[in-house]
């Protein structure tokens, strides 16, 4: 038993904040009210003051790509309680959970439905073995990327939904990567989605004013598909995949929002992404549409700036699963970083980091190391996401309430899930009965500190954090034998 005492505590549900006490049982709530007596049920509890401090229900991500407990542990001091691959997926989910629960995790855990890996097995007959990196070799193959036959089609049908009845979390789905593909085939995964009570999780196919030619706007497709199926669409990382039309497309998603079809949507707070080297995006003929250069483009594992066009392709063809890292818009630019404030500032936008494994020379992604080894690259967002997204949006302009920063960190993400997942019901939110899954906050020390050069140098004034009741983080410092993560599934019917 623990009780918190005296902080500033945040319910993003009721959009409350109170200084108050905290009571925490194994792993959940029980008081949240004024000076709690240390008595009956309460006797002996362990008592930690958290005077001066914001606790809040931990911070719910629903775009994280780190399968490892290096990339957990950054994300655990960037205040995450739970991260979520729902993007891209993993197939099979069964091996997925398997490999997490047996590897152990100090943060809950989840994976969607792939539809990449189910396309991989219709198109090219590969097996999927629940393996980022094997599906982001693959991503570059354009026999992966061509239209499905209607065979191969009712193939990959068949997969995504024995995935979601075997408690995958929706759909992700990297349409991005196969922007030439029929757009009736995302109407057939929306209608899955629809038809399972679940959702879909999307990296959008390239919009209309990158492409002309594109069979259909990105954005639109997600709007169109949630009004003529009732699905829930996500649209994945609006800042990156929009970049200087970002105005357009949240207009759009409003507008679609405002007459009632069930479309959420996130962003991070970086203009710089991060992807296989092989992505169609990237091919040379096409890195004009965004206005980019080879230049524009790093390779997360060597530090390598691309010099050249030449070098470009010699890497797709070489190494098309590399991860690099890709600057789309310009953080320095005033004008560039008021367009991300906005994609942050939208109504509802939820924080989301895209987050990625860490790499180091050796080919490693993995480390139980603390601190971790030094040469390990990564996106800064893997890191630094949650707490930038507090320092810029609370901190320094006052965009957010605290009570509004825990909304779209916690419960926004969490309600996105909620009703196909019964263990997020009691997550993302602060009171009797909610998960003791909670984040404890300096609001004069929080800050990101990773940065390109540097990019796993963790954020800075999380204080605690409990995952199920336990401190993963207590007095800013990690606890390198905590591993309290479960599983979260989906529960269909």
């Amino acid at each position: 038993m623990l009780i918190l005492r005296g902080g500033r505590v945040v319910d993003p549900r009721t959009g409350t904040e109170r200084v108050a006490d905290v009571a925490v049982d194994g792993g959940t709530v029980v008081a949240v009210a004024p000076a709690i007596a240390a008595e009956g049920a309460l006797a002996g509890a362990a008592e930690v003051d958290v005077t001066g401090l914001v606790v809040g229900p931990g911070f719910v991500d629903l775009h994280s790509h780190v399968h490892s407990i290096a990339g957990q542990r950054l994300q655990a001091l960037d205040g995450v309680t739970a991260t979520l691959d729902l993007e891209a997926g993993l197939m099979p989910v069964e091996k997925a959970y398997a490999r997490a629960a047996a590897d152990g995790r100090l943060l809950h855990y989840g994976f969607s439905a792939s539809w990449g890996d189910a396309r991989a097995a219709a198109h090219l007959g590969l097996t999927p073995d629940a393996d980022l990196n094997a599906s982001l070799r693959m991503l570059g193959d354009p026999a992966w990327q061509r239209t499905s036959t209607p065979n191969e089609r009712r193939h990959w049908l068949r997969l995504l939904e024995s995935e979601l009845e075997a408690g995958a979390l929706g759909v992700g789905v990297l349409m991005g990567y196969a922007p030439r593909s029929d757009p009736e085939e995302f109407l057939d995964v929306a209608r899955l989605a629809a038809a399972t009570g679940t959702a879909t999780f999307t990296h959008v196919r390239e919009i209309v004013e990158a492409d002309p030619t594109t069979p259909i706007d990105g954005s639109f497709e997600i709007t169109r598909a949630a009004a003529e199926t009732g699905a829930s669409m996500h649209h994945c990382h609006v800042n990156s995949t929009s970049r200087r039309h970002i105005d357009r497309v949240l207009g759009q998603l409003e507008a679609a929002r405002a007459g009632g079809s069930r479309v959420t949507v996130e962003a991070y707070p970086y203009g710089a992404g991060s992807t296989a080297i092989g992505a169609f995006f990237l091919a040379p003929e096409r890195l004009g549409a965004w206005g980019l250069t080879p230049a524009s483009i790093s390779m997360v594992g060597t530090g390598e700036r691309i010099a050249s066009i030449e070098r470009l392709a010699e890497l797709r063809a070489t190494d098309p699963g590399a991860v690099c890292v890709v600057r789309f818009l310009d953080e320095e630019d005033p004008e560039d970083a008021a367009m991300l404030q906005r994609a942050l500032a939208f109504p509802d936008s939820i924080v989301a980091s895209d987050a990625m494994h860490v790499e180091w020379k050796d080919g490693s992604t993995d480390s139980r190391e603390w601190p971790l080894p030094s040469g390990g690259q990564t996106h800064p967002r893997t890191a630094g996401t949650f707490a930038r997204s507090l320092r810029r949006m609370v901190v320094e302009t006052g965009t957010w309430t605290w009570a509004e920063a825990f909304r779209r960190c916690s419960y926004l993400p969490a309600q996105v899930v909620a009703g196909f997942a019964p263990a997020v019901r009691t997550k993302g939110w602060l009171g009797i009965g909610a998960d003791a899954d909670l984040v404890v906050i300096d609001p004069a020390t929080i800050s990101d500190r990773a940065t390109y050069v540097d990019p796993t140098r963790p954020s800075v004034g999380v204080r605690h954090l409990l995952v199920d009741g336990q401190f993963v983080v207590r007095d800013g410092e990690l606890d390198v034998e905590a591993f309290p993560g479960r599983a979260i599934r989906a529960a269909l019917g």
